[in-house]
């Protein structure tokens, strides 16, 4: 017999003692890798660095109570490119999070479950998510340049 993924049979006998060829879960292998498998992987991925980056920002703002010196560090952290490039990340991870809960919500009601359908939202959560993270990224970016002019005249 060959142990081909693609031939996952379970050979063996019910209680009675009859013969049994059933069906057993089928392994990574049996499948294409598709946008969906892909999406349902980063969603679970981006709600884990949405909650790490929630948990920073409040360490900010913990610093922000803290005082002038702890703030100053902090600020320190979040203007050095690592620190930029994280805030990013997490600005895009909670985007992405976001319009993947509203395409689970809309399973949820028991809509768009259709092969096509599924590949379809697949491509407009991609679509959508860039174009809010976009957004999202460059509203900060054009925000920190107002607020660093307005510090140089000022």
């Amino acid at each position: 017999m060959s142990l081909d993924g693609r031939e996952a049979l379970y050979d063996g006998s019910n209680s009675d003692g009859h013969f049994l060829r059933r069906p057993m879960s089928p392994h990574l292998d049996v499948y294409r890798f598709r946008l969906s498998m892909a999406l349902s992987i980063l969603n679970r991925i981006s709600g884990v660095a949405s909650a790490v980056g929630f948990g920073l920002a409040v360490t900010w703002l913990g610093s922000l109570a803290a005082g002038s010196k702890e703030y100053g560090r902090a600020q320190r952290v979040v203007n050095n490119p690592l620190g930029k490039l994280a805030l990013a990340g997490w600005g895009v991870a909670t985007v992405y999070h976001f319009v993947a809960g509203i395409r689970h919500l809309i399973w949820d009601d028991g809509h768009r479950f259709e092969k096509h359908q599924i590949n379809e939202d697949g491509r407009i959560t991609v679509a959508v998510t860039g174009g809010l993270s976009g957004v999202l990224l460059g509203a900060v970016f054009v925000l920190s340049r107002c607020r660093r002019k307005a510090r140089v005249q000022g």
